[in-house]
């Protein structure tokens, strides 16, 4: 066995290599480091994982304590700006934007200026220091965390902003918009970096990789595009569905992107190729959401159809049909240690399911209206459910 290549996945914590051997070409595996803020001796740590996980024992015990160290000094940088989970962002059609303690669940700020729909908002984890607005009056704004300021009005899109995101470890931001076009921003001074075109209708998703180097949008047009921020081009535009796109998510390793849409399947694409690897073609109604898991072991798909499915990401086996939710599965979200998986539905509830066996552990109930998205926070240990009833519900895990 030759490793390749070692990645960092800062949050949730864990650390993933790519080989080959002689068996196979080239294989990926992963192994979370969730204990990491407990570390007091990394070498310890270092050689308990070479112990531990066969994977790692290919690994010199200097370079593994380098990435330990390397994982912890992020760490580090998050909570001396923002301790990971304690705050809650939310943007509504009243046109505010909330800063939420996730753990009293007061207001702790309450910021205006946008002229229409807050539609989309992001912190720039793992620091928070600063969070974003997109809204439909066209703009997009910066704002500093603690005081609530606006660092920055971002101008350029020509239509509605419907997505927000940071690019990872850089100080860049990306925007998408329903004038078919995602712009790149740099978070320090709100200059526009460049402006992507190659869709022919509104784009609704976007997601980067892990490195910030790949940039994925999923449009109306029934397409994907990925970008090369290096290059500042389309590496592959990604053809096959047959109607829109409603989510599109890179997996940990940026090998593979998964792709939902509204003629009732999904779609696994090859990210070196740009070719589908596989179609998934089990629900009766729209996907309304995908997702991997934090090491891209395992995918979900949910549906307009009330149920949710959970694939082995390597053989594309369907291991998991929930079904309980009555009415449309809005959102679905992986536990940060993929133990469990979140569902929002239109039934007013939100569910949460153990992999193991597919049983549902807790329905959380308390919306009067449908519950749009879910989430949690950095440890799991919280659920955060948003509803059309203009709430947003704080709920503890009972399985954690």
């Amino acid at each position: 066995m030759k490793v390749t290549k070692l990645l960092l996945r800062y949050y949730p914590p864990g650390i993933a290599v790519e080989y080959v051997s002689s068996t196979t070409k080239e294989s990926f595996k992963a192994v979370d480091i969730l204990d990491l803020p407990a570390i007091r001796d990394i070498g310890v740590r270092a050689q308990q994982l070479r112990r531990d996980e066969p994977f790692l024992s290919h690994l010199k015990s200097d370079i593994l304590a380098g990435a330990l160290q390397r994982l912890l000094d992020r760490h580090a940088q998050a909570e001396s700006s923002r301790k990971a989970g304690d705050r809650l962002l939310t943007g509504s059609y009243d046109r505010l934007c909330k800063v939420w303690d996730t753990h009293s669940g007061t207001e702790l700020l309450t910021v205006e200026g946008h002229k229409n729909v807050v539609y989309t908002v992001a912190f720039n984890n793992p620091v928070g220091d600063k969070f974003a607005t997109g809204s439909f009056d066209k703009t997009a704004k910066i704002w500093d965390t603690t005081t609530g300021n606006t660092l920055h009005t971002l101008r350029g899109h020509t239509a509605e902003i419907v997505g927000v995101a940071f690019r990872s470890q850089q100080q860049m931001m990306a925007t998408i918009s329903m004038d078919k076009s995602a712009m790149l921003w740099d978070v320090r001074t709100g200059r526009e970096l460049n402006k992507f075109k190659g869709h022919s209708a509104e784009i609704i998703s976007l997601d980067f990789d892990h490195s910030g180097n790949l940039m994925l949008t999923g449009s109306f047009d029934s397409t994907l595009n990925i970008w090369d921020l290096r290059m500042e081009r389309s590496l592959h535009k990604l053809i096959g569905h047959r109607s829109e796109i409603s989510n599109a998510k890179f997996d940990f390793a940026a090998k593979r992107v998964v792709s939902g849409s509204l003629d009732a399947s999904a779609r696994v694409w090859d990210v070196n190729s740009g070719e589908c690897v596989c179609t998934l073609r089990d629900h009766l109604e729209e996907v309304l959401d995908v997702s991997f898991n934090a090491t891209g072991s395992h995918l979900l798909t949910t549906s307009a159809d009330k149920t949710v499915n959970v694939y082995d990401a390597d053989t594309f086996e369907c291991i998991h049909k929930f079904v309980a939710h009555d009415n449309e599965v809005t959102k679905g979200a992986f536990h940060p240690a993929g133990t469990h998986v979140l569902t929002a539905s239109r039934d007013k509830t939100a569910r949460l399911w153990e992999i193991k066996n597919g049983r549902c552990t807790q329905i959380l109930e308390g919306h009067s209206d449908e519950v749009f998205s879910c989430a949690f926070n950095y440890d799991g240990s919280m659920i955060f459910t948003a509803s059309t009833d203009n709430t947003c519900q704080l709920w503890r895990n009972e399985s954690s």
